[in-house]
């Protein structure tokens, strides 16, 4: 049976309420209101009061109902680590909290290694894998598509103090990126990916998470160094199984 970590370290985060499609957080002083498909339960009480409220339009996107004052974004610490939350357009805030156990996952695995260690972070969006592996010492390349998230990884390592870290950031689709890093004979301690279900390259590659994701595992197996660290895949928006992202790493990644 596969174990269950609990990201339970957050001082500035607290999930609220979850049912009927949503989930409520409060996020350092504000507390937001946002769908969340996999609530599929009823709540058990009304909703407390919240600063602001997403709401989905049938057209596609959405819109945040300001129901008291917020400002654009704010700082939130997890630990060590600092970072903001900037709500979107899109319903997302610029930081996924349950990712604190891969966090600190990374961070003990790097300190433990003894050693010079090289990180490769794909679809990195904000940097809180980067800021993680970066303060525990290592060297990390971190790739996005969108030149604005990199640009919010570059800011919320500046705000954790790690603006003099070696981090490379590179604006480019994960897949052709990974190809030339083989071509290059480049490789990697510890391999982290997030991909969406869906999405476009900076110059319009499609990305579809069924269709694309084992080629990748398969081509970033190639970067792996002779004694790895950890290869972390997230999948919180595919409809792609665990036990199939099981079989796919244990297919690829035995040596």
């Amino acid at each position: 049976m596969a174990e269950v970590k609990i990201a339970n370290g957050w001082k500035e985060y607290e999930l609220l309420m979850t049912g009927d499609g949503q989930k409520q957080e409060k996020w350092g002083n504000f507390v937001l209101r946002r769908p969340e498909p996999q609530a599929v339960w009823p709540i058990e009480k009304q909703w407390d009061k919240a600063h602001a409220v997403y709401h989905r339009s049938k057209s596609g996107g959405g819109h945040w109902e300001h129901i008291q004052k917020i400002p654009p974004k704010w700082r939130i610490s997890y630990k060590h680590l600092k970072f903001y939350v900037e709500p979107t357009g899109f319903k997302h805030t610029g930081l996924f909290p349950e990712q604190a156990v891969n966090w600190d996952f990374t961070m003990d695995k790097i300190r433990q290694a003894g050693k010079k260690t090289e990180i490769l972070n794909l679809f990195a969006y904000t940097g809180g894998a980067t800021a993680a592996c970066a303060s525990a010492g290592a060297a990390v390349c971190h790739v996005d598509a969108a030149k604005g998230m990199v640009t919010r990884a570059k800011s919320n390592l500046e705000l954790s103090g790690l603006a003099d870290k070696p981090v490379r950031y590179i604006v480019d689709d994960a897949i052709k990126f990974v190809k030339r890093e083989i071509r290059r004979g480049r490789e990697y301690d510890g391999i982290i990916m997030d991909p969406p279900a869906y999405g476009r390259g900076p110059n319009g590659e499609l990305w579809k998470i069924e269709d694309t994701l084992y080629e990748l595992v398969e081509l970033c197996s190639q970067l792996l160094s002779d004694s790895p660290l950890f290869f972390i895949i997230n999948s919180y928006a595919s409809t792609l199984s665990p036990l199939l992202m099981e079989n796919i790493m244990g297919i690829l990644l035995q040596k």
